[in-house]
C-alpha cells in the first residue's frame, strides 16, 4: 500500500532518469517550488526501488528508456507491489506516445514531455507544467486506476438504436485515456456515432485513437474536418484542434478549427458539448469523465438545458473528480455513476422507447 501524504508538508518527489543532466534539471525546476521537496534521484530502476523503500516519496517521475530495466517494466512491478502516483517523462513522438499510453494503461497517473528550452523564455512554461502535474499527482486516487475490464455483451440489440438521430459525446482529461477505453469497451459494434474530446498533445491523439480502435468493437479514428458521423464509429478530437459537430442535410459533420484555447484547452470539451447543444440538443447523450479543472461543465449544462441526456463519472472511480465534480456543482448532470456502470444507461438513453 502507498503511504498517505500529510497535507501539512511538501510533496516528496523521487526523480528517476538515466540522464544525469535531466535528473539535475528536473530537480532544480521542482525544488524552486516551496511546496515540493525532491527527496532523491535514481539513474535506474534498481536504485529507484531501494530509494522508494528508504525515502517513501509521494510521487515518482519516471523515464521510459533506462538501462537494465525499462521504465514500463518497472512501473508494472511497482503498481503490483507498492502502488503510488507516477508521472512519466516522455518524448513527444509517435513511438513515445505509444509507450506513454502503455504506461497510463499500466498505472501511471499522468505524463509530461521531455523538457526543451525555449530560446526566449527558458524553462518557465515547462516548470509550471511540471510542478502542476506533480502537485495534482500527489492528490490523485491511484486505486481508481482499475485493471482493464473485459468486453461485455451489448446492452441494446441493433434494431433498437436510434443511430440516425442520436450522438454520444464523451469528455475527459487526467486519467481519461483509460477511462474512455473502459467505457468504449462496453459499446457494441453498432453503437450510435460517438465523439470524444480527451485533453492530449497533438502527437498523442492519433496513437490514442489507434489504441481504441484495436481494443474496442468500434471503428475509431482521429476526426478529420468534414467527417460524416456514422453508427459503429468513434471520432477522437485531434490534439491542438477544437472539435465541433454540425447538422447539414440530415447528416452530422465533424468540424475542426484551431481557434484559441478555451479554459486553457484545445481541444475543449465545452466547445464540443456546446456545439451539440446548439445543433443536436435532445439528440445527444453526453458523459463527462475523470479530469482536472472544469472544462466540460458549462457545455454539459447547456446540453441538459437543451434536452440532452447527461451523465458523469462518480468521484470514487475517478482519478481526478475535477471536471465531473464541477458539472455536478452546476446541476448539469442527470445521472452520476461509477465508470464500470456508466455504459449501460448511456447506451440505453439512445435506444427506442
Amino acid at each position: 500500500m502507498s503511504a498517505v501524504r500529510r497535507p501539512d508538508r511538501p510533496v516528496r518527489v523521487l526523480v528517476v532518469d538515466d540522464s544525469a543532466l535531466l535528473r539535475r534539471l528536473l530537480t532544480e525546476l521542482l525544488q524552486a517550488d516551496p511546496d515540493i521537496e525532491v527527496v532523491g534521484t535514481a539513474p535506474d530502476a534498481f536504485v529507484a526501488r531501494e530509494k522508494i523503500k528508504q525515502l517513501s516519496p509521494d510521487v515518482l517521475t519516471l523515464d521510459v528508456e533506462m538501462p537494465g530495466m525499462d521504465g514500463l517494466t518497472f512501473l508494472r512491478n511497482l503498481m503490483r507491489l507498492r502502488p503510488m502516483p507516477v508521472v512519466m517523462v516522455s518524448t513527444l513522438t509517435h513511438a513515445g506516445a505509444q509507450v506513454t499510453l502503455d504506461a497510463l494503461a499500466s498505472g501511471a497517473v499522468d505524463f509530461v514531455p521531455k523538457p526543451s528550452a525555449d530560446p526566449t523564455g527558458g524553462f518557465g512554461e515547462y516548470a509550471e507544467l511540471l510542478v502542476g502535474k506533480i502537485k495534482q499527482a500527489a492528490r490523485m486516487q491511484v486505486s481508481a486506476l482499475a485493471s482493464p475490464i473485459a468486453l461485455s455483451a451489448p446492452y441494446c440489440t441493433p434494431v433498437e438504436y436510434r443511430s440516425d438521430q442520436r450522438v454520444i459525446a464523451i469528455g475527459a482529461s487526467t486519467g481519461g485515456t483509460e477511462a474512455v477505453r473502459h467505457l468504449l469497451q462496453a459499446f457494441p459494434a453498432d453503437a450510435p456515432p460517438t465523439v470524444i474530446v480527451q485533453h492530449i498533445p497533438p502527437s498523442f491523439s492519433a496513437a490514442f485513437a489507434q489504441r481504441l480502435d484495436r481494443v474496442t468493437r468500434l471503428s475509431v479514428r482521429e476526426a478529420c474536418d468534414g467527417d460524416v458521423l456514422q453508427p459503429g464509429h468513434a471520432y477522437v478530437a485531434p490534439g491542438g484542434h477544437h472539435l465541433r459537430i454540425e447538422r447539414r442535410a440530415r447528416r452530422w459533420l465533424c468540424r475542426l478549427d484551431d481557434a484559441a484555447p478555451v479554459r486553457l484547452h484545445r481541444p475543449s470539451v465545452d466547445v464540443l458539448f456546446e456545439s451539440l447543444a446548439k445543433h443536436a440538443g435532445p439528440g445527444t447523450s453526453a458523459a463527462l469523465l475523470t479530469g482536472m479543472g472544469d472544462d466540460g461543465a458549462r457545455g454539459l449544462r447547456a446540453l441538459r438545458d437543451a434536452g440532452a441526456a447527461t451523465f458523469a463519472q462518480d468521484e470514487a472511480s475517478s482519478v481526478v473528480w475535477g471536471m465531473p465534480g464541477a458539472a455536478v456543482a452546476r446541476d448539469a448532470v442527470q445521472i452520476v455513476l461509477p465508470l464500470d456502470q456508466l455504459a449501460r444507461p448511456l447506451l440505453a438513453s439512445t435506444c427506442r422507447p
